[in-house]
């Protein structure tokens, strides 16, 4: 197997509608700038409260990978 470089980097998503759509927010933003994603681990939820005690927005903190092409730096 050849030798591999991998960089994390975390990342804050958020969605009106739940958690899950969260982490997809934040993944589908990367997605458009980074290359060769392996890893999205959630690190934090938490949710914004509104004035009548309701949840307002969902938040997940992600920690995601991805592969360091030969020649890039970090």
């Amino acid at each position: 197997m050849a030798e591999s470089v991998y960089k994390v980097i975390e990342l804050v998503g958020s969605s009106p509608e739940s958690w899950e759509k969260a982490v997809a927010a934040a993944v589908k933003q990367a997605s458009k700038t980074l290359r060769d994603l392996r890893i999205a681990e959630v690190i934090q939820w938490d949710a914004h409260i509104a004035k009548d005690g309701s949840i307002e927005s969902y938040r997940a903190k992600i920690r995601m990978s991805f592969k360091l092409l030969e020649g890039e730096q970090g």
